[in-house]
């Protein structure tokens, strides 16, 4: 007899995760049980419907493009035997007509990767049946090292989702501006990983020359080129078991990428010189300064090794857009250069928290590494600032409330338009506006809190 989806109980609901992709497959995986849900796994669409036949589930979540039965094919398999079960279909190619295939044949929704994981997590509430008004549950909360700081709302959102994906084998894409602190992020997650024992490797592709980049990474055989005298093992060969960072991968040349798709892909690789495969089973971060969906657009960047890196997307807001931690970034490193014996005038304090800062929190530290050189006494003056940060803070900055309160309305009505534009999407709002999608977030639930409409 077909299996049907079982009724509700106390039970906790029963999922099963469809994909080609252990890494997709473990961040679905590691997220759902964080939130109490029961999963199964499947690689296939065969092995999905096999499991189907076996089993009971409350909800069915599937990758689209798949070697064999593609997720549309599996979806329509499984409607004839389960006709009541909710299926879930995500997918990196946003193919309009695949679409409306899905929900012709039954799905509940659609998403596109990276996956949202407070939009997943709203899909499959709904499907299951369960109240939107649930608290999403923080059981595996971790507590951040010392050397970060995450003051502001924005942030500590950053490290919340950081910690859901870290013990996750997924591929993870740290996104943002110059000097945001990307490689803090990918500290923090490779510390909070199962990894956190082997190896965690960094490397800046924009500072390597390209003719030597490739050896660095995947290594070479002795005479493999002029100059090299000796057998040398890549990066990736070094990270086995742990995690690599590949720092501005937008920098890495057509070739290199090809031979990084192969990696993400199977975890295999040859040195230069050398027909022998070899395997590593690291984890990739990667991180990039430039919106890599634009590189893509423009031919700079593989498509399919932007999909296979982004598998989720963690995007760190500018310094100008998390101000809470402006100061307390600032206080710590100048407690750092002059061993806590430092402190700000209350004009310094101002300036710092008023400046745009568009080097983000590398130009931070580098203007108190001035002040502290400067700074013969235990305050902090304006003038042991940059020429350039105390210009703007001649400028007029709005002070009085009615003015800081005009601003205030003058963004929310400029939001809520974009957001009516947009369909209520916020990821195509967030866009839109040159803003991050957390910070989207952030503003339209300080809005809620204080009775707007934003809906």
């Amino acid at each position: 007899m077909a299996a049907e989806p079982r009724k509700k109980s106390a039970e906790s609901p029963r999922i099963l995760i469809v994909d080609d992709d252990p890494g997709q497959r473990s961040l679905l995986n590691s997220f759902l049980r964080s939130q109490k849900f029961e999963t199964v796994l499947a690689d296939s669409g065969t092995t999905a419907l096999e499991t189907l036949r076996a089993g009971k589930f409350d909800m069915m979540i599937s990758d689209v493009r798949m070697p064999g039965l593609t997720g549309l094919e599996t979806l329509r398999q499984a409607r004839k035997e389960h006709a009541t079960l909710p299926v879930l279909l995500v997918t990196a190619f946003t193919d309009v007509r695949d679409a409306v295939a899905a929900m012709r044949d039954g799905a509940v929704n659609y998403l596109s990767k990276p996956i949202d994981l407070d939009e997943l997590l709203a899909n499959v509430r709904q499907a299951i049946g369960i109240s939107q008004t649930a608290p999403t549950i923080y059981d595996d909360e971790k507590k951040l090292p010392d050397y970060v700081v995450a003051r502001s709302p924005l942030m500590q959102a950053i490290f919340h989702d950081a910690s859901l994906i870290a013990p996750s084998e997924t591929r993870v894409l740290i996104s943002g501006e110059s000097g945001v602190g990307k490689e803090i992020l990918a500290d923090v997650i490779h510390a909070w990983s199962l990894r956190a024992n082997g190896p965690l490797v960094k490397i800046n592709c924009a500072a390597i020359p390209e003719t030597l980049l490739e050896s660095e990474l995947f290594g070479h055989e002795k005479g493999a080129f002029t100059g090299a005298s000796s057998t040398r093992i890549g990066r990736f060969e070094e990270a086995d078991g742990g995690t690599i960072f590949l720092d501005e991968i937008a920098e890495m040349s057509p070739p290199l990428q090809a031979k990084l798709l192969r990696v993400t892909q199977g975890g295999k690789f040859q040195r230069i010189g050398s027909n022998r495969e070899v395997n590593t089973n690291a984890r990739i971060l990667a991180a990039s300064n430039r919106v890599l969906e634009d590189e893509v657009k423009a031919g700079r960047f593989r498509e399919d090794l932007f999909y296979r890196l982004n598998v989720v997307e963690l995007n760190i807001p500018p310094l100008r857009e998390r101000r809470e931690d402006i100061l307390p970034l600032a206080a710590k490193f100048i407690d750092e250069l002059t061993k806590g014996r430092a402190r700000f005038s209350e004009t310094v304090a101002a300036c710092l928290e008023n400046y745009v800062w568009p080097g983000n929190v590398r130009e931070l530290r580098n203007a108190m590494e001035r002040a502290a050189l400067l700074s013969r006494s235990e305050l902090i003056l304006m003038e042991h600032l940059p020429t350039r940060m105390r210009s703007g803070a001649e400028q007029p900055v709005p002070r009085e409330a009615g003015d800081r309160e005009k601003l205030d309305e003058i963004e929310r009505l400029a939001i809520m338009q974009a957001l009516r534009q947009h369909d209520s999407n916020r990821t195509e709002t967030a866009k839109a506006l040159g803003i991050s999608r957390r910070a989207l977030i952030y503003k339209l639930q300080k809005w809620r809190e204080l009775g707007y409409s934003v809906e």
